[in-house]
């Protein structure tokens, strides 16, 4: 891609998704997840129904007196966008592909994250090291993650969330708002979940295509498995092949939803060349029912 048709198309998401943050997501994103971290502030000397478990044994034994932790609400948090960039997110049935579309959302989720003064941190990935970039704030920091997010040079092709997961709580010590935006083709990542999930407020982007849960019509379609290469061909005309791949792709998308609910990680879905911001806006306002 041309150095002119990146800063052309980071234009034109920084106006779209700044709209979007000023008008929209800004507040219902304050309200969710502002304050949910909690820091030490200082010792005082325990009272009567104090909750024991904020007891301080250490300074409790020294002074011989019983003393608690206070804890206040952070004042900034850590977001972290965990991008999926594996050849499956270069496909698009319409006017952009589903790599554009998470772009996008990322944009989206930046800008509403600087605005309410937290610190962005990127990390893209395939089954590959890809890139990580550290957390900072400002718009000058948002402006290069999408700007990475557009022209970044792959190295591979397949899908390792596990992989990525692993990396995340490796990068990121304290508890942190962690979007992983993926189209979740991919299998055996249970384990890194849960234990992401417990570390971490995890949330799960699921981008799709129409055309990954309809099968097109059309005399002959040759079907190619981005991340392998590997291409077939079928007769769209058949019933049982398009009854064949309806069953898949329910049973596929069942499957990660399933999974994402026993590890107990909310799962927002998105479709490439539809709104995304109402998917987006109904979460926001079930997680601020449950707060």
């Amino acid at each position: 891609m041309l150095a002119s048709e990146i800063i052309r198309k980071i234009k034109r998401i920084e106006i779209r998704t700044r709209r979007i943050v000023d008008h929209l997501t800004g507040g219902a994103y304050r309200s969710v997840f502002k304050g949910q971290g909690m820091e030490f502030d200082e010792v005082r000397e325990y009272m009567e129904g104090d909750e024991i478990r904020t007891i301080d044994w250490n300074v409790t034994a020294r002074t011989g007196t019983p003393y608690i932790k206070k804890f206040v609400e952070e004042r900034e948090m850590t977001v972290f966008l965990v991008v999926d960039f594996s050849a499956s997110g270069h496909y698009g049935s319409g006017t952009q592909t589903k790599q554009e579309m998470i772009a996008e959302l990322s944009a989206l989720l930046a800008f509403s994250a600087i605005r309410n003064n937290d610190r962005v941190a990127l990390l893209l990935f395939t089954d590959q090291d890809e890139l990580y970039i550290p957390a900072k704030k400002g718009k000058g920091h948002v402006l290069r993650l999408i700007r990475e997010i557009l022209a970044h040079d792959v190295k591979g092709k397949k899908t390792d969330i596990g992989r990525a997961l692993e990396q995340v709580n490796r990068l990121q010590k304290r508890k942190a708002v962690v979007f992983i935006i993926s189209d979740m083709l991919d299998n055996n990542y249970e384990q890194t979940l849960k234990i992401t999930a417990r570390r971490h407020d995890l949330i799960g982007i699921r981008v799709q295509d129409p055309n990954e849960n309809s099968w097109p019509t059309g005399a002959m379609v040759a079907v190619e498995d981005a991340e392998t290469g590997e291409v077939v061909n079928f007769s769209s005309g058949r019933k049982s092949i398009r009854s064949l791949f309806q069953k898949f792709s329910t049973k596929r998308n069942v499957d990660t939803e399933q999974v994402f609910k026993d590890c107990k990680v909310d799962l927002i879905d998105v479709t490439n060349g539809e709104d995304f911001v109402k998917p987006l806006m109904k979460f926001f306002k079930r997680r601020e029912k449950k707060r």
